[in-house]
């Protein structure tokens, strides 16, 4: 960080009426030292519309907010602000706040469920780098180094592809997301990558991807995607990135689960007899700022024929979390650390990972499946069809007695719904009415 560019000489300098242009020369400055960062800051605080009081009195209150406090418990928090920020735009935003940011709770599950601890990372719509963060923040919790990942990614909206820039710096993340935003199926920076874990978001069933341009490509191994729909040349797009153990988690919208239109039915019917498909998870509603629509989360693995863990070729894993999680306000539901450990644990547990528990079936939340079954179902992959309900505790009180009681309450209900019918009509009575 030059001299110039520091935040002690920006305060020192609010109060004059070329502050704009001191920001401007600071954000040169930056990429100047910085080439990863060349054109990826903004550079238009001197013009004339922007009132220069009013950025200088900004100035003087970020100045007040204790950043790099002593007793902080975090070592990140210039990362967390910016992370706060993402979050509050998205839901500001509305559904164009999600071409940028995936929700925490989503993220943090993918990232407990692969595990990146050492190797290649890939996002090939990284949006603003959140499965990146999500990674590293896992393998410093589980005592690794942030050099112990090297991070692959991707994005089309060059605005997007600056705010990826600007939280990798921030949080001091090296990463090669390419030197220019770029569409993935178009024109793919990472064409020989064979990358280790995959962490992505795709945006939900794109009609204008272009497929038409693409119908001979190497990518489509399970069969060529619908041009109305790109949801199946992403999932095919990610299966030709992973290398031999490669490990696939993304969200798709649920219509990938089920769907037969344009040939996508016979294309996840030849994923599921090739045996990559790992686990599939059934989201509630409301988690994500973007849309509306029902997601799930995907789960693909080259490793399962490898027999690193427990042998699970020819079987899937069903987790549904439909019930799971709890509103953060009206509109939006998150999960809880528990709740994500509990998923996470039981695909470890599938899996026969090395500290997990046995793994048993639990009717209404997990079903190991096979093939066979699945080939059954019209290779449908809907968890709900698979984990059947939920078991109800019986309470043990002999069926003609709780008729009785149950009878009885109604009865007592009945009574006291006529008071309160009568009690109303007076009262309107009383008013006129």
């Amino acid at each position: 960080m030059p001299k110039e560019a520091r935040w002690s000489y920006l305060q020192a300098n609010a109060k004059q009426p070329n502050i704009g242009k001191l920001i401007d020369d600071a954000m040169v400055a930056i990429e100047k030292e910085n080439p990863k960062l060349k054109g990826v800051l903004p550079k238009d605080y001197a013009r004339p519309t922007l009132d220069k009081h009013t950025l200088g009195e900004l100035i003087d209150l970020i100045g007040t907010i204790g950043l790099g406090d002593a007793d902080s418990r975090s070592k990140d928090i210039l990362g967390r602000v910016y992370e706060y920020f993402l979050g509050r735009f998205a839901s500001a935003e509305g559904k164009g706040g999600g071409e940028f940011y995936t929700p925490q709770s989503v993220v943090k599950i993918l990232v407990e469920m692969i595990e990146p601890y050492k190797g290649r990372v890939y996002d090939p719509c990284c949006g603003s780098g959140g499965m990146f963060v999500q990674s590293e923040k896992f393998v410093e919790a589980h005592g690794g180094r942030k050099g112990d990942i090297s991070i692959y990614g991707q994005e089309s909206n060059p605005t997007t592809w600056r705010l990826c820039n600007m939280n990798l710096a921030i949080r001091g993340i090296e990463g090669n997301i390419g030197p220019h935003h770029a569409d993935s199926f178009r024109q793919d920076l990472h064409k020989d990558l064979k990358t280790d874990f995959i962490l992505a978001n795709p945006p939900f069933n794109v009609s204008d991807w272009k497929g038409e341009l693409l119908r001979e490509d190497v990518r489509w191994k399970y069969g060529i995607p619908s041009i109305n729909n790109a949801n199946f040349a992403w999932v095919q797009h990610f299966i030709h990135h992973l290398s031999p153990n490669g490990i696939a988690g993304f969200v798709l919208a649920n219509g990938s689960m089920s769907s037969n239109q344009s040939g996508e039915g016979e294309i996840r019917k030849n994923i599921i007899e090739a045996d990559l498909v790992d686990c599939m998870i059934a989201l509630p509603g409301q988690l994500f700022y973007t849309t509306p629509i029902p997601a799930c989360l995907w789960f693909i693995s080259r490793s399962k024929k490898n027999n690193r863990f427990r042998d699970r070729r020819g079987q899937i894993l069903f987790i549904d979390t439909r019930k799971m999680g709890h509103l953060i306000d009206r509109t939006h539901r998150e999960f809880s650390d528990e709740e994500i450990n509990r998923i996470a644990q039981t695909y470890h547990a599938w899996r026969g990972e090395k500290g997990a528990d046995e793994y048993i079936d639990i009717p209404g939340f997990c079903k190991s499946t096979s093939i066979e079954e699945i080939h059954s179902h019209g290779y449908v992959l809907t968890p709900g069809r698979y984990v059947g309900a939920e078991d109800i505790e019986d309470d043990s009180e002999p069926f003609d007695e709780k008729m009785k009681r149950l009878t009885a309450k109604l009865e007592e209900q009945f009574v006291e719904s006529s008071k309160l019918e009568a009690l109303i009509k007076r009262n309107l009575k009383g008013l006129g009415y």
